[in-house]
């Protein structure tokens, strides 16, 4: 009797960890869930996203309005600048233990020079042309042969 319940429970056991396996076998059935698929077309737009913002940077070039360790007037002049010329991007960076006041994103030196004029009367200390990576619009640089001043 015991050898009959230990067979029965070794035959169950065996049967228990079996695997069912596929008529074919050296097929593989996967399984996966529909929202993978979506998951991966939305990384797919984020990343063209990401690369497209990338393409907006370029080489040019930005006055550095200011150079201070006080904060305060770091953000009286960009305030300044706002006032007088509002169609300049100000650019207010901090390293330690400066700030630096940057605007304009300017494809061509000379335009650069034109605005470099213009703000010297608001700064006396001096406004200086500094070659930088820039924001590019595309669509004024299609419409205008890449001649063109960027706010």
């Amino acid at each position: 009797m015991r050898i009959f319940f230990t067979i029965g429970f070794i035959y169950f056991a065996s049967q228990l960890f079996a695997q069912n396996k596929p008529a074919d076998s050296s097929s593989v059935i996967i399984h996966k869930d529909p929202r993978i698929d979506l998951l991966i077309r939305k990384q797919s737009e984020v990343n063209d996203v990401a690369s497209r913002d990338e393409r907006k940077i370029g080489k040019g070039f930005r006055l550095l309005v200011i150079n201070t360790n006080k904060r305060d007037e770091a953000i009286a002049a960009k305030t300044k600048v706002y006032t007088y010329f509002p169609e300049l991007k100000a650019y207010l960076i901090y390293q330690s233990p400066f700030f630096k006041l940057k605007v304009g994103n300017f494809k061509e030196r000379s335009d650069a020079e034109d605005y470099q004029k213009k703000l010297d009367h608001y700064f006396p200390k001096g406004v200086f042309i500094m070659s930088d990576m820039i924001e590019l619009n595309l669509e004024k640089d299609q419409g205008q042969n890449g001649n063109n001043l960027l706010p």
